[in-house]
């Protein structure tokens, strides 16, 4: 594992794409059989591959506790350490060098590592969790137990892409990378990937049933012209939907869903199953679960009271009931194998990647999903123009809707690529001019600088003379520089410090744009903003122009009064398409 170890610092050390593939491929190609498919996934950044869907469930508490007992520190050690760095494993391999930590017994291997993680997934409860985890970083050097513990925390962060990590593979063992990069779609585990690429068995990766595909992605376009100019026209044109993606895979009267990042999230939704359990075809859906009632897509703030839930109550669902809204078909079977016999787990369907979205949204169609309750069919519009596209955007921001996906009708399904077969156009709903009231170190690439800052409007009620009232927090929107500006600003006008928050002099005003308002208890304003972002620093504005309470008031009785949150009924789409026209949405 040192070794690893050595090799994704080599790798972090390097900006050279060139020089970061050449370093992993060698070290792939020399990995014994047992360590390469865990050394490619720990690459990845990862415990486990990414369709696993197991977690560690070590959290911050239990690392805290084991690291400080083995350097012999104190309670607070590492979290003193943390605020120096925002690493949480440079932290804990800072903690142990201190010491000068000596690890126990022979080097640790890579798939020691690997059973450890499991050891740790397996085991419950917090003590159970620690040992395995103590056991493992008393057996590391400082160096490999900082490596470590970025894997397991999920902040590997060494410049290494997966476009990066296919390269490599495909350079180590001699292959086509395209090849490489289809088996990865279809395997989406990196570490079964090396493995077929090493043993000249790539073609034997399939698509089956029950082992979900990473989703394919879309990339932001900033207006029509852009869209136009990068797919051509006319554009197939779908609502933005405010739900969480899915994906449903169906095997006779088995159904399961699996959510963005691969989870099993089948018994958050029974009525999803429940719709889709009597169907007469196998194959996999890509859409998305929303909030539903009366025809209507419901917020997603109402939504997030079904997410997370196992096993969630009558009551409950009836409070949120949920409907799983299909855009695309990514594999087909009709009915049982072709031979008659019973289709099972792990058995090839017919994958439909590779057909362009107008086939694959023919057979979607055909389907019937529109006329069955519980379940529905995205809307498709077809736009010729900029001027059509923008009839399009308005008409869909009204419904209250995210924004737009807009898709080339000839494109392939690309799992887990953002490409330019598909766009998402989004604007802001709106901006307001906030002043900054307190601000938080960074994480990732922003640690060690002020980056994350939290807003506040003034209240203008009878009787609150003013006052600051917070109503989001956002760190995406400045450069880098700016950051790095700010920092010292803030660092020098800091009113108290709170761990790694500082309350800092309210006079930085900044212009936040925002998709949209609802009530919330977080703020003390009562309201929250959704997917809030700073557009820039407004140099030019005083503390006392900034805006007030009533107006994101307003803003947010203005989303609720015009209607928003419908979804595109069938004749609005016929009355907005062209040449195509729209279909349901949604079963009876």
């Amino acid at each position: 594992m040192r070794r690893w170890s050595e090799t994704a610092q080599a790798i972090a050390d390097t900006r050279r794409t060139s020089e970061k593939v050449a370093t992993l491929a060698a070290y792939l190609a020399s990995c014994a059989p047992h360590e390469l498919p865990l050394a490619a996934v720990f690459m990845a950044g990862r415990p486990f591959p990414e369709r696993d869907a197991r977690t560690t469930g070590l959290g911050w508490s239990a690392i805290a506790r084991v690291v400080e007992a083995i350097a012999g520190r104190g309670a607070g050690a590492l979290g003193a350490a943390y605020d120096r760095s925002s690493d949480l494993g440079q932290s804990v391999g800072d903690l142990l060098a201190d010491a000068r930590h000596q690890p126990v017994g022979p080097p640790l291997t890579v798939p020691e590592v690997g059973q450890a993680f499991a050891s740790i997934a397996a085991a419950r409860g917090p003590a159970a969790k620690s040992a395995v985890f103590g056991d493992l970083i008393r057996r590391c050097d400082p160096f490999t137990a900082r490596a470590i513990t970025k894997i397991l925390s999920g902040e590997l962060r060494i410049g290494l892409r997966e476009g990066h990590l296919e390269a490599a593979i495909a350079k180590g063992f001699g292959r086509d990378l395209a090849d490489v990069q289809w088996a990865g779609m279809l395997t989406g585990d990196i570490g079964r990937t090396a493995e077929l690429a090493r043993d000249d068995r790539l073609g034997e990766a399939e698509l089956v049933l029950f082992r979900p595909l990473r989703s394919m992605l879309a990339h932001p376009a900033a207006d029509e012209a852009e869209v136009l100019a990068r797919l051509g026209s006319p554009v197939w044109v779908e609502d933005k939907y405010d739900g969480i993606r899915a994906q449903l895979h169906k095997l006779d009267r088995e159904v399961r869903l699996y959510s963005r990042d691969l989870h099993d999230v089948t018994d958050q939704f029974p009525e999803v199953i429940r719709a889709a359990t009597d169907l007469g075809w196998d194959g996999i859906l890509d859409g998305e679960v929303l909030g539903w009632r009366d025809g209507m897509a419901l917020p997603f703030l109402q939504l997030q009271a079904r997410l997370g839930r196992k096993r969630p109550s009558e009551e409950i669902q009836e409070l949120v009931p949920v409907i799983f809204v299909a855009f695309d078909l990514l594999a087909f079977a009709d009915g049982a194998a072709a031979d008659g016999a019973a289709r099972g787990h792990g058995d090839p369907v017919q994958a439909l990647l590779r057909l362009p979205l107008t086939e694959r949204r023919e057979r979607l169609e055909a389907l019937g999903l529109a006329t069955t309750p519980g379940l529905g069919i995205a809307t498709l519009v077809s736009a010729p123009d900029a001027e059509a596209l923008s009839a399009v955007f308005a008409a869909s921001q009204q419904r209250g809707n995210e924004g737009l996906m807009i898709k080339d009708p000839s494109s392939i399904y690309s799992p887990g690529r953002r490409g330019y077969g598909w766009l998402k156009l989004k604007r802001p709903l709106s901006t307001l001019d906030c002043v900054v009231v307190g601000v938080e170190v960074g994480h990732g690439r922003r640690h060690g600088v002020l980056s994350d800052y939290t807003f506040a409007v003034s209240d203008d009620r009878p009787g609150s003379d003013g006052r600051l009232v917070t109503v989001g927090k956002a760190y995406s929107g400045l450069t880098d520089a700016e950051i790095a500006e700010m920092t010292k600003w803030f660092e020098a006008h800091t009113l108290q410090r709170h761990g790694r928050y500082r309350l800092v002099e309210p006079t930085v005003v900044v212009e936040i744009a925002f998709d949209v308002i609802h009530r919330s208890d977080r703020h003390a304003s009562g309201f929250a903003m959704r997917f809030p972002r700073i557009v820039r620093i407004r140099t030019d504005k005083a503390p006392d122009e900034i805006d007030t309470l009533s107006a994101v008031a307003r803003i947010h009785d203005q989303l609720q009064e015009g209607g928003r949150y419908r979804v595109l009924t069938a004749g609005e789409a016929e009355a907005v398409s062209v040449p195509r026209a729209g279909t349901p949405t949604a079963g009876a």
